[in-house]
């Protein structure tokens, strides 16, 4: 059930006597809708309201209010480890907060009643996740230096994962070459004392991917289309750019189909 609290709720009394048994009770006229101050039940006795008949008595009983017409309530007996008992007309009927609430919210696993148990965490860096609607879990820490991924196959929906280490390809050439798909996020050099030539063709790639360039031979480096690619850049000649010297480089983006843009140290 659901446990519904006010804290605007004015205490009544019992309007008859009732017995140990009796499960529908009569208030005070008048009185049923200032006892629930403002909370309202959901029909089906699916919600509850702590009151406490005879309240610091010997006699004290503590029911659960599971309906309510006007002033007639439905109510669940011997609650919070009180026994069922009879009372007599004109016995105090207050809303309480018993040991039973403070149990339901603050023991348990952590998936239980709503509330986290701290015991739940156990290490330094733990978090807690959901592993399903209002189902709350432990996600342990992981190593030093891991992130965290969501993974929708594991129980809690994240692991911890170490960083993939992105190492740069070294492509090396000696003579003229057109660039491949497999040379996308490589730096490819080129080293030849003569002139060559970096061709970038027609329908390989896509829109975001780059090639990195570097001349480390003592030869000019051109870089050009194959006919039917474009290429621009700030190059002298700004559709056929050369890497400017020895050692210079560049990156080819592309930015369109078939069409490029070289930055770099280009002439």
């Amino acid at each position: 059930m659901t446990r519904k609290y006010s804290s605007i709720s004015v205490e009544t009394t019992l309007l008859s006597t009732i017995s140990s048994s009796a499960v529908t009770v009569s208030l005070a006229s008048a009185t049923g809708a200032s006892l629930m101050g403002g909370v309202s039940l959901a029909v089906g006795n699916v919600d509850q309201f702590t009151v406490a008949i005879d309240p610091d008595t010997i006699n004290e009983e503590i029911v659960f209010i599971t309906d309510i017409s006007g002033d007639t309530i439905t109510v669940v007996r011997g609650r919070a480890e009180s026994g069922a008992i009879a009372h007599t007309a004109g016995a105090t009927v207050r809303h309480v907060l018993t040991s039973d609430d403070l149990n339901f919210f603050t023991t348990g696993v952590a998936t239980a009643n709503g509330a986290v148990a701290k015991s739940t965490a156990t290490t330094k860096g733990d978090i807690f996740v959901a592993t399903a609607s209002a189902t709350i879990a432990r996600q342990a820490i992981g190593s030093n230096g891991q992130v965290l991924v969501a993974d929708s196959t594991v129980t809690n929906g994240l692991k911890w994962e170490t960083p993939a280490t992105v190492d740069l390809t070294i492509s090396a050439k000696v003579a003229n070459y057109t660039f491949v798909i497999a040379d996308v996020n490589k730096l490819v050099t080129m080293s030849n004392a003569a002139t060559t030539t970096f061709t970038v063709a027609n329908g390989i790639f896509s829109t975001g991917q780059q090639i990195n360039i570097q001349s480390i031979g003592a030869g000019s480096v051109q870089i050009r289309n194959d006919g039917t690619t474009t290429l621009t850049s700030t190059g002298a000649t700004s559709t056929a750019p050369n890497l400017r010297a020895q050692f210079s480089a560049a990156t080819i983006i592309c930015t369109g189909t078939n069409t490029f843009t070289v930055i770099g140290d280009i002439a």
